[in-house]
């Protein structure tokens, strides 16, 4: 209709900007080569950022690079959700229908959340990773759109940005590193003030390296002299380049106002002098009839469709394509991006507009718009039709018609798992609740609660909505959103004014609520409120409320506090939610209670219920259940010893976890799967397992898992000094209010081992016995025996050095009470319970080759070659100290060097060899593993060969371990005192240590100088 009308920016020349297109130009070669581009482009209103931007992609189209380019939507309190994304990907699906496809199959439904036309979206769930698997999906299809073609995605105006577009951003940001990829953010930096909610997102991206940034300044003298040539056409007189500079500043926008307000005024001596003069001057040389169109335009929102600006208008079909064509040819009005619209040509005009309105025309607009929209629904796309009635209901100051439209944005909002908007439309509406009438009140239908959050209160049989409700809606809401603070605060106002007589099981849901929250807020472990919310319910008829308080009993009570009384409570919970029929709960209560049944011994029923749960939550398709047993159940096998099937169930669940978008699952399952590599001996896939968890962590304990595996690893590698920085990275992600035993006990583990590795026992000590002061009840085994075989094999090692003779007995009692205490129905706790016996005999001095004999004869059929040849290197040396077998020593030596050179084990390599050396015996084996020399006539590796240690210095490392002091070893070898200490300062430096209490660690550790 208007396609004769110039719609051109209106300078025709590209002034300046010549460095930052140049930036642009690299960014879009370095993803042509495969590297994924981000840009962020700040200025203030009307500098050129657009301009700037349609250049760059004008150079993009020319190398055949893919545009697609969405914008911000201003509507309502924080914009239409994922608007930006939702406009590009439209665009993507016109450039690119079968490559956009191709990309999309198999998740049409969840991508739906964000381009409505996908189709049906699949079924709202009630868990956390809603929002994550979304954004996820979102990565993973831009990576295979832009395998193999380069792609240009632009959002423009991000100061407008909901809350959902900015996290997606972020994510998309953070995880993008595959594909021909330039993503380009624009935003007004003079509107982002220090508490606007871009500002924290642009300090975030700032850290990331992968982000640049480009600020566009205002435009020289000589720039604008450049500018008004273009307009004009002609070269302007200096006179007005010099006025026109001083009035814009060299703002871009404000000199093609100032240049089109020449040929409305006629004379440079009346051009405005306000901004807002200036940019409402050409609007009011429009025909009435266009400036009433302008105004309607205004205040529709930042495009406006044609068929709802003319039911709106009202106006024949000739007068209104006059009206526009007028406001268009002044360039005030441009033709929308898509089929059939209209925007502003640049927003700081409209908002001059929608500001120059009276107070009552505004409200008469809104309402126009709000009638003309629920009269024909289909004058706007189907995905912004209920929050676009929501903002010109708001708008129009009409709280009866607002709160329903309010509240129908809500639920579509939650559809698309933008629960920050969500949010913000559920307190718009508490806000809107006392201002309508009850008889209004009683026509809002109840959320559907049974499909989204079970169990949240709502009296069975409802038929109107009620403040609870709404309250219990917009704290679920405020919790995934990741807004807990608010979502605590909502709890805590509904629990002050809820009659915990009158209505107990809602009560008890806000509570329940607030469990959950203060422990994601590290406030508390939540127990108490728990425990409120479990007496509330008790003796009460079965409910989904019911069911879902004693699953979170029974789940708090497997992380905390593992036995019977949380068996029984996951029994119950199981048979709660089959009364009730919500067998979401059902699953997650059966998930915690094989889990705890594994604990108490009967492992293979236990494992038989989580496979189950595991095979039911794939067919209903639950992903919440489906994530976390995919990361339980890996963890109890291998907490059962069964590594290798451990490793096969974490390959099937980070499969799972993969294909529907839950990274942070997949974190734990890749984690729990480097345990099982470790314990099987497959260290190298141990380490990338790890390396492949990392990126994929989104939460502090995740974090702090993969932290806690890579202390393992570097303890067992010698790398003590990564021990350390790992050991310190978990610490800081673990929240101690939230005492978990899986997370607190082997961190315990780790620093007792690496002080002792350090010299440090009195410090090892002094952490085994604050830990053992809590106690292991049962249920905690997989963690506690391997923590108290540590602690018994610090002892062994001291046992030599003076300063850890105190106390010994003490710690050795301690050991062995708690062992006592502990189940012994599973192989490998069995096995762990002989090897921790056979340590506390060595500690003694009691050990015999019995003591060896029988921990191999139990480690051997489990698949755990790093604890075997361990095993075998204490045998050989219990064989060696006292008449025995010297070629079954051998024998012994040999298996064991071999596995840790395998495994890279550097401590247990070092104190093999230097056994092997002592005694003489060599490790290198011929073709048929026989030696390659009579072992009685071959020298082996002593002290001196492995540590360069001169006669002289063993003599002083040997009273160093002794517990001497420089002076005492002076006077001990005749030597003066600052001897001594050169020769202790080498001898650090030899054994690779940092202070003297490490080396005498090492000699007593090693035996480097024992007797016999």
């Amino acid at each position: 209709m208007l396609g004769a009308v110039e719609t051109n920016t209106v300078s025709p020349v590209f002034v300046g900007r010549t460095g930052e297109l140049a930036s642009l130009t690299e960014t879009l070669g370095r993803a042509s080569a495969g590297e994924p581009q981000a840009l962020l482009i700040g200025g203030e209103a009307g500098v050129g950022k657009t301009r700037l931007v349609e250049e760059f992609l004008a150079v993009a189209r020319r190398r055949e690079a893919v545009v697609a380019v969405g914008g911000c939507v201003e509507i309502g309190a924080d914009g239409l959700p994922y608007a930006p994304f939702a406009t590009a990907l439209r665009a993507l699906r016109r450039a690119l229908p079968e490559e956009l496809d191709r990309a999309l199959a198999g998740q049409e439904g969840e991508l739906a959340r964000l381009l409505p036309e996908l189709g049906e979206t699949g079924r709202t769930a009630d868990d956390e990773h809603g929002t994550a698997r979304l954004f996820e999906l979102t990565a993973r299809l831009l990576e295979r759109v832009c395998a193999g073609r380069t792609v240009v995605l632009v959002l423009e105006d991000l100061h407008w940005a909901d809350t959902s577009t900015r996290n997606l951003l972020a994510y998309l940001f953070r995880t993008l590193r595959t594909g021909h990829l330039v993503m380009i953010g624009t935003y007004r930096a003079d509107d982002i003030h220090r508490r606007h909610p871009l500002r924290p997102l642009l300090a975030e991206l700032d850290r990331l390296r992968t982000v640049g940034r480009i600020g566009l300044g205002r435009f020289s003298r000589a720039e604008v002299a450049r500018q008004l040539a273009g307009i004009l056409a002609v070269t302007p007189e200096a006179e007005l380049v010099d006025q026109i500079f001083d009035r814009s500043d060299g703002n871009a926008f404000f000199v093609e106002e100032l240049a089109r307000s020449l040929e409305c005024c006629g004379d440079d001596s009346r051009l405005p002098g306000s901004l807002r003069d200036l940019l409402l001057v050409r609007v009011e040389t429009l025909p009435e009839e266009s400036q009433r169109i302008v105004r309607i335009v205004a205040e529709g929102g930042s495009t406006v469709e044609h068929p709802l600006l003319a039911a709106v208008a009202r106006l024949p079909d000739d007068d209104l394509d006059q009206a526009l064509r007028a406001a268009v040819g002044a360039n005030i009005l441009l033709p929308a991006p898509g089929p059939d619209g209209y925007r502003f040509r640049h927003s700081l005009v409209r908002e001059a507009v929608s500001d120059d309105l009276l107070p009552g025309e505004r409200t008469r607009l809104n309402r126009r718009y709000a009638e003309s929209l629920e009269a024909d629904p289909g004058l706007v796309r189907a995905d912004e039709r209920a929050a676009r009635l929501a903002s010109y209901w708001y708008a129009a100051h009409d709280p009866a018609k607002a709160l329903p439209a309010v509240l129908e944005a809500a639920v579509e909002a939650r559809r698309r798992y933008a629960y920050s908007e969500q949010l913000r439309l559920l307190e718009r509406a508490m806000e809107l609740w006392d201002d309508v009438s009850e008889e209004v009140r009683a026509t809002l239908r109840p959320f559907d609660h049974a499909e989204t959050y079970p169990g949240c209160g709502c009296p069975p049989g409802s038929t109107s909505l009620s403040h609870f409700d709404l309250m219990a809606e917009a704290t679920v809401a405020a919790r995934i959103s990741g807004d807990r603070e608010r979502a605590l605060a909502i709890a805590k106002k509904a629990l002050r004014v809820v009659d915990e007589r009158e209505d107990p099981l809602r009560a008890a849901w806000f509570w329940l609520q607030r469990s959950r929250l203060v422990q994601n807020l590290s406030r508390s472990d939540g127990r108490r409120e728990l425990d409120t919310a479990r007496a509330l319910v008790r003796g009460l008829e079965p409910s989904a409320v019911h069911a879902d308080v004693l699953a979170n009993v029974a789940s708090w009570g497997a992380l905390h506090l593992p036995g019977p009384d949380s068996l029984v409570a996951a029994d119950r919970a199981v048979e709660y939610a089959r009364l009730v029929g919500d067998e979401p709960i059902e699953l997650h209560a059966r998930l915690t209670r094989g889990w705890l049944t594994i604990d108490a011994g009967a492992v293979e029923e236990g494992l038989a219920e989580m496979y189950g749960v595991r095979d039911r939550a794939e067919e209903l398709h639950t992903v919440g259940v489906m994530s976390r047993a995919a990361v339980n159940l890996a963890s109890s096998l291998e907490s059962a010893g069964r590594s290798a099937q451990a490793v096969a169930a974490a390959d099937h669940g980070i499969g799972l976890c993969h294909d529907h978008g839950v990274p942070d699952s997949e974190a734990w399952v890749r984690a729990n799967q480097a345990q099982s590599y470790f314990s099987l001996g497959r260290w190298d896939e141990s380490e990338a397992a790890l390396d492949a968890a990392a990126p994929l962590s989104r939460s502090n304990k995740s974090h702090g898992l993969v932290a806690s595996r890579r202390t393992d690893l570097a303890l067992a590698r010698g790398d003590f000094a990564e021990a350390g920085k790992q050991l310190a990275l978990n610490r800081r992600m673990v929240d101690s209010h939230d005492p978990q035993p899986q997370l607190m006990i082997t961190p315990v583990q780790h620093a007792m081992v690496l002080a002792a590795r350090r010299g440090r026992i009195a410090e090892a000590r002094a952490a085994f016995e604050a830990r053992s002061e809590e106690g292991f009840p049962p249920g905690t085994q997989r963690y506690a025996l391997p923590l108290l075989h540590a602690a018994a094999e610090i002892e062994a090692d001291a046992r030599g050095l003076p300063a850890a003779a105190p106390g010994r007995p003490a710690v050795l009692e301690r050991i062995r009470r708690h062992l006592k205490r502990l189940p012994a129905l599973v192989p490998v706790w069995a096995a762990y319970g002989v090897l921790t016996e056979a340590e506390l005999a060595r500690a003694e001095g009691t050990d015999t080759p019995e003591h060896w004999a029988r921990a191999a004869g139990a480690f051997g059929p489990l698949e755990r070659p790093y604890e075997l040849a361990r095993i075998r290197h204490r045998w050989a040396e219990c064989l060696l100290t006292a008449p025995g077998d010297r070629r079954a020593a051998a024998d012994l030596l040999r298996e064991a060097h071999r596995t840790a050179l395998r495994l890279g084990a550097r401590p247990l390599t070092e104190s093999i060899e230097l056994l092997a050396g002592r005694a003489r015996i060599t490790l290198a084996t011929g073709p048929a593993g026989a030696p390659t020399a009579d072992e009685e006539d071959t020298a082996g590796v002593d002290a001196t060969g492995s540590f360069g240690l001169t006669a002289r210095e063993q003599e002083v490392h040997r009273l160093v371990a002794e517990g001497y002091t420089n002076r005492r070893i002076a006077e001990e070898l005749y030597i003066a005192p600052k001897t001594a200490s050169v020769h202790v300062s080498h001898i650090l430096a030899k054994l690779g240590v940092s202070s003297r209490g490490e080396a005498a660690a090492l000699a007593h550790r090693l035996r480097l100088y024992a007797r016999g």
